[in-house]
Parts: structure tokens; sequence; C-alpha cells
């Protein structure tokens, strides 16, 4: 729900898990689970956090999470702002 994904963001950004969270507006997701086709309606977090992050990141993510399996990816930074990426680093713990 909306209300998870709130929760979520706020609970990772105080922990300092994420520098930055985007919540897309609701996105309809279609998959398998238990040999069915379910189609429910979710909203995409865009975390931002550093790759010594990752894992702490991913841990928490799992415990607070509703689901029995959270969709938890990481794409990589291949570049970008300078400005920005400090910002990012300055944001987080352990970096």
């Amino acid at each position: 729900s909306r209300q998870d994904a709130d929760n979520i963001a706020k609970y990772l950004l105080e922990k300092r898990l994420a520098a930055c969270i985007q919540i897309f507006n609701s996105i309809t997701s279609s998959y398998w689970w238990n040999d069915e086709i379910c189609t429910d309606e979710e909203w995409l977090c865009l975390i931002k956090t550093s790759q010594k992050n990752y894992e702490s990141l991913e841990e928490t993510l799992r415990e607070i999470h509703p689901y029995e399996t959270p969709e938890v990816i990481a794409l990589p930074i291949l570049t970008g702002s300078q400005d920005y990426l400090a910002w990012l680093g300055n944001q987080l713990k352990n970096n």
C-alpha cells in the first residue's frame, strides 16, 4: 500500500540506509506466485544508497517489508553529477 511505501521510506531514511527514496504512483504488477498468475496494485520505490550499505539495506527491507519475497534488486551507478554523488555519500552511514 502507499502507507507501507511511506513507512518503509521513512524508516530507511531515519536509519541512513538510503539518501533519497522516490515513490512512484500506483503501478500494476503481474507475476507468478504459488503456480498462479497474480495481478496487484503496488508502489515502486527507487532507493538510492551505496554499495557499502546495500547488504544492510536489503536485510532491513526483508525484515520490514510486508511481502514474503519483496523485489529487491540493485542497479549500478555508472556515472553521475559529482555534486549529487558526493551529497548521496554524505547522507549515508558507513560512508
